[in-house]
């Protein structure tokens, strides 16, 4: 099997690779890009990281030497040439607006998917059909977005390729991440979530939920899980040393209903006109 290869080829020296491993990493490498192989997939038991697939990114930069690639109207771009730009054509059936966005081989962008410039999706990274990454958007290696997830202007949707074991951020299905936000270190943010704009969630950082009157609990992957429908605004508590200062604490302040349903779509309504 090809995970057993690639955790093989991963803990052998730099110095034995050969043709015979180029062409297991270009077959892997594609298989990504067919969205065939995932870093990190949903499972009865929650997600989970496929640690074989990062050993697999990994040996790409390992093996890789730093080459120029022309990136059209004389622009120059240089990166290891195992990696390089992902290319998409009318067959791929997504809508790349012309400004400047650019794809990492080895990432999936399914059919459906629009992406507005300038964006930037990094290799290992998911994104599921009916997706909107918008301007100054980044998707960061390994990251997993679900199927119609609008990733508002100046989002920063974080990944991980090292540790190996840990979790990239995972937003799923139907959530709305507002602009300026920054997404990081493991978090899963769950369906229908709405992610207000500015804020900030990382797995230091406290979540307050309001509705409950509890800080969310840490889950299984040593991070926070947003629940399904929460919507989540920026806040500050004070510091216990000093509560003359503040630090961040984002707040679940309620749960999605149908005023929140329609300000989501209206926003989704203006977008699909405006852009």
């Amino acid at each position: 099997m090809i995970a057993s290869a690639i955790t093989t080829l991963y803990n052998s020296p730099p110095s034995a690779y050969s043709e015979e491993h180029r062409q297991l990493f270009d077959e892997f490498i594609e298989a990504l890009n067919a969205g065939k192989y995932r870093a990190c997939e949903p499972t009865a038991n929650g997600w989970i990281v496929n640690t074989w697939v990062k050993m697999g990114i990994l040996i790409g930069f390992r093996m890789g030497v730093l080459a120029e690639s022309d990136w059209g109207k004389n622009k120059l771009f240089y990166d290891k040439d195992t990696i390089g730009e992902k290319q998409l054509t009318f067959a791929n059936q997504v809508r790349i607006v012309p400004g400047g966005s650019s794809a990492r081989n080895g990432c999936y962008i399914a059919p459906g998917v629009a992406i507005m410039p300038p964006a930037f999706i990094n290799i290992g990274a998911w994104i599921d059909s009916g997706t909107m990454v918008d301007s100054h958007a980044l998707v960061g290696s390994c990251a997993q977005i679900g199927k119609n997830v609008h990733l508002s202007a100046g989002a920063m949707i974080g990944g991980v390729l090292e540790p190996m074991g840990s979790r990239p951020v995972v937003i799923e299905d139907n959530a709305f991440v507002g602009g300026n936000t920054g997404i990081y270190e493991g978090i899963i943010v769950s369906s229908q979530a709405v992610i207000a704009s500015g804020t900030v969630i990382t797995s230091s950082t406290p979540i307050y939920d309001s509705v409950n009157s509890v800080f969310l609990p840490r889950d299984a992957g040593g991070s926070f899980t947003i629940p399904q429908g929460a919507v989540v605004v920026p806040g500050s508590r004070a510091l216990k040393s000093n509560p003359a200062f503040q630090i961040a604490c984002p707040i679940i302040i309620k749960y999605r209903d149908a005023k929140t349903n329609t300000s989501v779509q209206l926003e989704q309504d203006l977008r699909s006109v405006l852009d």
